[in-house]
């Protein structure tokens, strides 16, 4: 499992400086602002505000402040084996940067994960370990999509936002294609690009997951519920239950297992 060792926010420090040698944790570094030089394995290069990066435990590293100070938000952690089977992240070499793309919102995460590690308030183990996850998970859906034309990722986001506020609906692809004034199969191509799954398969889940949460949640019949989510052929809802979720809505009522432990497919 992934084990956070330290957090550390360098605001503004004059002179900042890193002498060069090889740590024995990863690092992950958000620039909240100005500019910092990083060399990592003999390459120079400048990380500015909104960029994010990250380095494996090993690498030689040095670091110093660019004409001005800086601020950033240094995580160091390290990883298990199986972490890095899951999150391919960890098996960088040498290193990664990115521009973050919802950068207001990491930064506040970083900011909120340095203040959680300042002294020992209640609970604080499991909201530091929590916000640390958040992080590492964020991070790696970052890099993985660094090579997503931001043109496409933009388009995409529209699209999520118009599913997400008409999941109910009947799902018509020229319509949805329509919205970004591209074709059909453009479309669905490049929302697969960017989110893994058709316009139509994120619906599915969209109504899946809300479906798990009121058979746990409220009163109403499955037939009711099938019916809410516009799933009309109560046939039909009961086979999409089962290929996402590996049980029917009735099983799952019963067992009342969670939402996040049901889904066992979601393509």
């Amino acid at each position: 499992m992934l084990c956070l060792s330290s957090v550390h926010f360098d605001n503004r420090i004059p002179n900042w400086r890193k002498d060069i040698g090889a740590t024995d944790t990863n690092v992950l570094a958000l620039v909240l602002e100005g500019k910092v030089r990083y060399t990592l394995a003999g390459k120079s290069f400048i990380l500015e505000k909104g960029e994010l990066l990250f380095f494996p435990n090993g690498v030689i590293r040095a670091g110093e402040n660019v004409e001005e100070d800086h601020q950033k938000i240094t995580v160091l952690f390290r990883h298990e084996e199986e972490d890095a089977q899951q999150l391919p992240l960890l098996n960088a070499e040498p290193y990664v940067k990115c521009k973050i793309r919802k950068f207001e919102y990491m930064k506040r995460r970083f900011e909120r994960l340095f203040y959680e590690t300042v002294g020992d308030g209640k609970f604080q183990p499991w909201v530091v370990n929590g916000i640390f996850n958040e992080i590492v998970g964020i991070a790696s859906r970052e890099f993985e999509s660094v090579e997503i034309a931001p043109s496409k990722q933009k388009l995409a986001g529209e699209l999520q936002e118009y599913l997400v506020s008409h999941y109910r609906q009947p799902v018509n692809i020229e319509q949805v294609a329509a919205l970004i004034h591209r074709s059909p199969n453009y479309t669905i191509s490049l929302f697969r690009e960017v989110t893994g799954l058709s316009p139509i398969q994120y619906v599915h889940q969209l109504r899946m997951k809300e479906a798990c949460s009121m058979l746990s949640n409220s009163d109403l019949t499955v037939t009711e519920i099938s019916n809410y989510l516009g799933y009309y052929d109560h046939s039909y809802f009961f086979r999409m239950f089962k290929k996402h979720t590996g049980v029917s809505p009735t099983e799952y009522r019963q067992s009342g297992t969670t939402p996040q432990a049901a889904f066992l497919n979601i393509n």
